[in-house]
């Protein structure tokens, strides 16, 4: 799935996170998203006619989540969104602005109060497929088994994973916003130092568990013109599966390049190339995926994305800085929320108001999913129509 030039990201907004809302519920943090980054917009929610509300367990009827959604909000004629992934949803409801089923939506979803057992991992690492299920497998360990290999055949090391961590984590510290706010600043000693949870990731190389919502708005870029936010438009993206998630053994020779032709696609449709991109709000749920996505994303040669990652690209002020709002292992990491966070913070950077700002953004470039998860989705936004 694609986007065209023609459609702009106008409204943008985070709800409060933290490790638990206390007082919260899925309900009230997808109603608190929805109705900011309404206002973030400067419209009222009698212009919103495109719904795609995605619940809080991912496997969720996103469909009738979405109709109920707008009719709890009063609005009579609509269109509505069925995926429940945060970037294909994005790209959905940009493909029905495009060919004129509606001329504003907005994306949202919110989780709390879901995970009260906190002596297990989250449910949504706990997947019902094939390959989890039978054998006690958990996320971290599917995408372990892909980061192992790729440090068997190149050489990649704990250390230049534990980098990717300690940038990461220290953005999360330097943002007021984040879960783990002033928790640095982290060196990649101390992320090799935190206990081992799946080898090769430690503790510190792992996404947290938090709650929290999201949303964004997309409007037709003539009507965005007169909006608040005009200037952020999505130039193209791009998803790629190699079949149901968690369904096939996690095998860096069949998803370790996932991602690669999704985002050769999306570039040449934008019209840029990755050196272009000055923002790299990738999806972050561990260490090793941040350097994958370096090298199916064409930044750099395949086996190399651990000397890229080390080389001094990466950090703030720097050529490519990766989450900068502190990612799903210091921003925070809400059910499914997540995914649209990085298209929120993607949205800030080009518009000028991010956190961690990154001086003169034009282009950056958001991500969800990834290896383990056997899927792969990805967005270019920009200041300019391609």
């Amino acid at each position: 799935m694609q986007t065209t030039p023609g459609v702009a990201v106008v409204g943008a907004y985070n709800t409060r996170q933290a490790r638990r809302l206390l007082g919260e519920s899925s309900h009230s943090v997808t109603d608190d998203a929805i109705r900011g980054a309404v206002a973030d917009a400067g419209i009222g929610l009698s212009e919103v006619d495109g719904f795609t509300v995605i619940p809080a367990a991912p496997t969720g009827d996103v469909s009738a989540e979405s109709k109920t959604w707008a009719y709890r909000l009063g609005v009579e004629r609509f269109w509505y969104g069925a995926h429940a992934n945060g970037l294909i949803a994005v790209s959905e409801a940009a493909s029905a602005i495009r060919e004129g089923l509606c001329r504003i939506a907005v994306i949202a979803s919110g989780q709390a109060g879901e995970y009260v057992d906190g002596a297990a991992t989250a449910p949504w690492t706990r997947p019902s497929n094939e390959w989890v299920e039978w054998c006690g497998q958990f996320t971290a360990t599917e995408f372990a088994l892909v980061a192992r290999r790729h440090m068997h055949l190149f050489g990649t090391t704990p250390e230049q994973l534990a980098t990717v961590s300690a940038t990461i984590r220290n953005n999360g510290h330097r943002n007021p916003a984040a879960v783990y706010s002033g928790r640095g600043p982290f060196t990649p000693e101390d992320i090799l130092a935190s206990r081992m949870i799946a080898d090769p990731f430690h503790l510190l190389d792992c996404a947290m568990t938090a709650e929290g919502g999201s949303a964004v708005v997309l409007a037709a870029a003539d009507r965005a013109k007169d909006l608040r936010w005009p200037g952020c438009y999505l130039l193209a993206s791009a998803v790629e599966s190699c079949g149901p998630g968690y369904c096939y053994p996690p095998i860096y020779e069949l998803t370790g390049q996932l991602g690669a032709t999704a985002a050769n696609r999306a570039f040449k449709r934008a019209q840029v190339d990755p050196g272009d991109v000055q923002a790299c709000e990738f999806y972050d749920p561990f260490s090793f995926e941040v350097i994958r996505q370096f090298e199916a994303f064409g930044f750099c040669d395949e086996g190399d994305g651990g000397p890229f990652v080390t080389s001094g690209v990466i950090g703030p002020g720097q050529r490519h800085p990766i989450c900068t709002d502190g990612g799903t292992m210091s921003y925070s990491h809400a059910g499914t929320a997540q995914m649209l966070q990085r298209v929120v913070q993607a949205t800030h950077q080009v518009r000028g108001t991010a956190v961690n700002q990154v001086d003169r953004c034009r282009l950056a470039l958001a991500s969800s999913s990834g290896s383990g998860a056997m899927n792969h989705a990805m967005m270019l936004l920009g200041d300019a129509p391609s």
